[in-house]
């Protein structure tokens, strides 16, 4: 299963890492100088959850980020997974 939340769609971006050198003027240095920035991804905070679904009366395992978690208990959970294609 790809690292992919079933609701808002969030998945694994890219970005850098900055790598920084010396010592804050505030401190008695020079400055701080940028030497290098670094690739890294930036992973969605995902959850796989097994729901109860009342209006169908069956578990649904789904995974989910923390964000469509919050998304459910808002809207529900059958109108929320519907409105996502899910169900």
């Amino acid at each position: 299963m790809s690292r992919k939340c079933a609701i808002t769609n969030q998945q694994p971006s890219r970005g850098s890492r900055i790598n920084r050198s010396g010592k804050a003027k505030r401190e008695g240095g020079i400055g701080t100088h940028i030497t290098k920035a670094t690739p890294r991804t930036f992973t969605p905070n995902l959850r796989e959850k097994r729901l109860w679904v009342p209006e169908l009366k069956k578990y649904v395992t789904v995974k989910l980020s923390a964000r469509a978690l919050k998304t459910m208990d808002k809207n529900g959970i059958y109108a929320t997974l519907r409105k996502a294609g899910v169900v």
